[in-house]
Protein backbone atom coordinates (compact mmCIF):
# COMPACT_ATOMS: atom_id res chain seq x y z
CA UNK A 1 0.00 0.00 0.00
CA UNK A 2 1.03 3.28 -1.01
CA UNK A 3 1.53 5.91 1.89
CA UNK A 4 3.05 8.85 1.07
CA UNK A 5 4.81 10.56 -2.35
CA UNK A 6 8.16 11.59 -2.76
CA UNK A 7 7.84 14.52 -5.47
CA UNK A 8 10.49 16.24 -7.34
CA UNK A 9 8.98 19.59 -9.02
CA UNK A 10 11.94 20.94 -11.56
CA UNK A 11 12.35 24.82 -12.35
CA UNK A 12 12.19 25.17 -16.11
CA UNK A 13 14.93 24.91 -17.86
CA UNK A 14 16.47 22.93 -15.05
CA UNK A 15 16.60 19.44 -15.77
CA UNK A 16 15.48 18.88 -19.51
CA UNK A 17 14.21 15.68 -21.40
CA UNK A 18 16.81 14.81 -23.06
CA UNK A 19 19.80 16.49 -20.64
CA UNK A 20 22.95 13.93 -20.57
CA UNK A 21 22.83 13.26 -17.00
CA UNK A 22 19.58 11.03 -17.27
CA UNK A 23 15.73 12.12 -17.38
CA UNK A 24 12.54 10.60 -16.10
CA UNK A 25 10.63 11.99 -19.04
CA UNK A 26 9.39 9.48 -21.53
CA UNK A 27 8.81 11.63 -24.86
CA UNK A 28 9.86 15.69 -25.74
CA UNK A 29 7.43 18.24 -26.23
CA UNK A 30 9.31 21.04 -27.36
CA UNK A 31 11.32 21.07 -31.11
CA UNK A 32 13.51 23.24 -30.26
CA UNK A 33 15.15 20.48 -27.45
CA UNK A 34 14.14 17.86 -29.30
CA UNK A 35 16.87 18.61 -32.51
CA UNK A 36 19.07 17.78 -29.90
CA UNK A 37 18.49 14.09 -29.17
CA UNK A 38 16.17 11.58 -28.05
CA UNK A 39 14.95 11.53 -24.06
CA UNK A 40 17.38 9.92 -21.88
CA UNK A 41 15.38 8.61 -19.35
CA UNK A 42 17.03 6.39 -17.19
CA UNK A 43 16.81 5.83 -12.95
CA UNK A 44 20.30 6.20 -12.62
CA UNK A 45 21.68 10.01 -12.49
CA UNK A 46 25.05 11.43 -13.42
CA UNK A 47 26.38 14.89 -11.89
CA UNK A 48 27.93 17.29 -13.88
CA UNK A 49 31.04 16.36 -12.95
CA UNK A 50 30.74 12.50 -14.56
CA UNK A 51 29.56 14.28 -17.96
CA UNK A 52 32.33 14.58 -20.73
CA UNK A 53 33.27 17.82 -22.12
CA UNK A 54 31.00 17.07 -25.17
CA UNK A 55 27.86 16.70 -23.44
CA UNK A 56 28.52 19.18 -21.33
CA UNK A 57 28.63 20.99 -24.42
CA UNK A 58 25.45 19.85 -25.87
CA UNK A 59 23.84 20.60 -22.38
CA UNK A 60 24.50 24.21 -22.70
CA UNK A 61 23.46 24.38 -26.60
CA UNK A 62 20.24 22.90 -25.29
CA UNK A 63 19.47 25.72 -22.60
CA UNK A 64 20.54 28.23 -25.20
CA UNK A 65 17.88 26.94 -27.63
CA UNK A 66 15.30 27.23 -24.82
CA UNK A 67 12.40 29.78 -25.72
CA UNK A 68 13.16 31.52 -22.27
CA UNK A 69 16.10 31.27 -19.58
CA UNK A 70 15.98 28.34 -17.58
CA UNK A 71 14.18 29.72 -14.39
CA UNK A 72 16.16 29.79 -10.30
CA UNK A 73 14.49 31.74 -8.13
CA UNK A 74 15.89 33.71 -5.32
CA UNK A 75 15.05 33.59 -1.29
CA UNK A 76 12.03 36.06 -1.65
CA UNK A 77 10.70 34.10 -4.37
CA UNK A 78 11.40 31.02 -2.58
CA UNK A 79 9.34 32.34 0.95
CA UNK A 80 6.65 33.65 -1.72
CA UNK A 81 6.41 29.77 -3.30
CA UNK A 82 6.38 28.27 0.53
CA UNK A 83 3.40 30.65 1.53
CA UNK A 84 1.64 29.82 -1.77
CA UNK A 85 2.44 25.84 -0.78
CA UNK A 86 1.01 26.64 3.06
CA UNK A 87 -2.06 27.98 1.52
CA UNK A 88 -2.75 25.07 -0.52
CA UNK A 89 -2.00 22.68 2.04
CA UNK A 90 -4.73 24.12 4.09
CA UNK A 91 -7.32 24.53 2.21
CA UNK A 92 -7.06 21.01 0.85
CA UNK A 93 -5.82 19.13 4.09
CA UNK A 94 -2.82 17.89 2.59
CA UNK A 95 0.01 16.28 5.10
CA UNK A 96 3.67 17.41 3.98
CA UNK A 97 5.92 15.60 5.92
CA UNK A 98 9.05 17.24 4.40
CA UNK A 99 9.66 20.39 1.90
CA UNK A 100 12.91 22.02 0.24
CA UNK A 101 12.55 24.72 -1.90
CA UNK A 102 16.08 25.06 -3.46
CA UNK A 103 16.47 27.58 -6.70
CA UNK A 104 16.05 25.19 -9.38
CA UNK A 105 13.61 22.84 -7.89
CA UNK A 106 11.40 21.99 -5.08
CA UNK A 107 11.52 18.47 -3.09
CA UNK A 108 8.28 17.35 -1.06
CA UNK A 109 7.30 14.22 0.98
CA UNK A 110 3.24 14.62 1.25
CA UNK A 111 1.12 12.02 2.77
CA UNK A 112 -1.56 9.68 0.12
CA UNK A 113 -4.50 11.73 -0.15
CA UNK A 114 -8.00 11.32 -2.21
CA UNK A 115 -6.37 13.40 -4.39
CA UNK A 116 -4.02 11.61 -7.02
CA UNK A 117 -0.90 13.02 -6.70
CA UNK A 118 -0.39 14.74 -9.65
CA UNK A 119 -3.46 16.81 -9.42
CA UNK A 120 -1.90 17.66 -6.15
CA UNK A 121 1.46 19.19 -7.87
CA UNK A 122 -0.84 20.74 -10.47
CA UNK A 123 -2.70 22.72 -7.57
CA UNK A 124 0.55 23.56 -6.11
CA UNK A 125 2.71 24.84 -9.08
CA UNK A 126 -0.58 26.42 -10.44
CA UNK A 127 -1.20 28.66 -6.60
CA UNK A 128 2.79 29.33 -6.74
CA UNK A 129 2.29 31.14 -9.84
CA UNK A 130 -0.59 32.71 -9.49
CA UNK A 131 0.90 34.15 -6.11
CA UNK A 132 4.11 35.06 -7.74
CA UNK A 133 1.93 37.23 -10.48
CA UNK A 134 0.27 38.61 -7.46
CA UNK A 135 3.30 40.10 -5.85
CA UNK A 136 4.63 40.95 -8.96
CA UNK A 137 7.72 38.64 -8.46
CA UNK A 138 7.59 35.73 -11.55
CA UNK A 139 11.00 34.53 -12.69
CA UNK A 140 9.46 35.18 -15.87
CA UNK A 141 7.80 38.56 -15.70
CA UNK A 142 9.89 40.25 -17.72
CA UNK A 143 8.61 37.76 -20.94
CA UNK A 144 5.15 38.22 -19.95
CA UNK A 145 3.38 39.73 -23.34
CA UNK A 146 -0.22 40.94 -22.80
CA UNK A 147 -3.41 38.88 -24.14
CA UNK A 148 -0.39 35.70 -23.81
CA UNK A 149 -0.50 33.20 -21.10
CA UNK A 150 2.07 33.43 -17.89
CA UNK A 151 5.31 31.30 -19.00
CA UNK A 152 5.64 28.13 -17.15
CA UNK A 153 8.14 29.02 -14.53
CA UNK A 154 8.09 25.52 -13.38
CA UNK A 155 8.80 22.16 -15.83
CA UNK A 156 6.22 20.15 -17.11
CA UNK A 157 5.49 17.38 -15.07
CA UNK A 158 7.08 16.24 -12.05
CA UNK A 159 9.25 13.31 -10.52
CA UNK A 160 7.61 10.85 -8.30
CA UNK A 161 8.67 7.73 -5.96
CA UNK A 162 5.35 6.48 -4.51
CA UNK A 163 6.43 5.76 -0.61
CA UNK A 164 4.87 2.37 0.92
CA UNK A 165 7.06 1.27 4.03
CA UNK A 166 8.09 3.66 6.79
CA UNK A 167 11.37 3.50 6.32
CA UNK A 168 10.96 4.71 3.02
CA UNK A 169 9.00 7.34 3.94
CA UNK A 170 11.64 8.14 6.98
CA UNK A 171 14.54 7.92 4.46
CA UNK A 172 12.90 10.64 1.66
CA UNK A 173 12.42 13.20 4.95
CA UNK A 174 15.67 12.41 5.65
CA UNK A 175 17.11 13.20 2.30
CA UNK A 176 14.65 16.22 1.92
CA UNK A 177 15.49 18.01 5.27
CA UNK A 178 19.46 17.70 3.89
CA UNK A 179 18.83 18.64 0.40
CA UNK A 180 19.61 22.51 1.56
CA UNK A 181 22.90 21.53 2.49
CA UNK A 182 24.43 19.45 -0.56
CA UNK A 183 24.19 23.56 -1.89
CA UNK A 184 25.33 25.35 0.74
CA UNK A 185 22.62 26.31 2.34
CA UNK A 186 20.83 26.16 5.54
CA UNK A 187 18.52 24.18 6.64
CA UNK A 188 14.38 24.97 5.83
CA UNK A 189 11.75 24.84 8.54
CA UNK A 190 8.23 25.19 7.13
CA UNK A 191 5.01 25.79 9.39
CA UNK A 192 3.13 23.44 6.86
CA UNK A 193 5.67 21.01 7.36
CA UNK A 194 4.28 18.10 10.01
CA UNK A 195 6.20 15.32 11.39
CA UNK A 196 5.75 11.57 10.04
CA UNK A 197 4.32 9.55 13.11
CA UNK A 198 4.68 6.46 11.56
CA UNK A 199 2.32 3.70 10.32
CA UNK A 200 0.33 2.26 12.68
CA UNK A 201 -0.52 -1.31 13.52
CA UNK A 202 -3.59 -1.31 11.11
CA UNK A 203 -1.63 -0.46 8.53
CA UNK A 204 -2.82 3.52 8.59
CA UNK A 205 -0.54 6.45 8.27
CA UNK A 206 -0.79 8.11 11.58
CA UNK A 207 -1.19 11.81 11.04
CA UNK A 208 -0.20 14.72 13.89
Amino acid sequence: MVYGYHVIMPMYGFWLPNDPRGSWSEFIRSWEIGRFGQTTMSRDRLTLDQLTEDQLRQRAEVKRALRYPPVSIDGQQALTIALAIKETVERNKYTVWGCAILPEHTHMVIARHSYRVEQIINLIKGRTTRKLNEVGSHPLAAYIKPSERTPRMWASGQWKQFLDTESGIENAIKYVNENPSREGKKRQHWSFVKPFGGIDGAGWTTYH
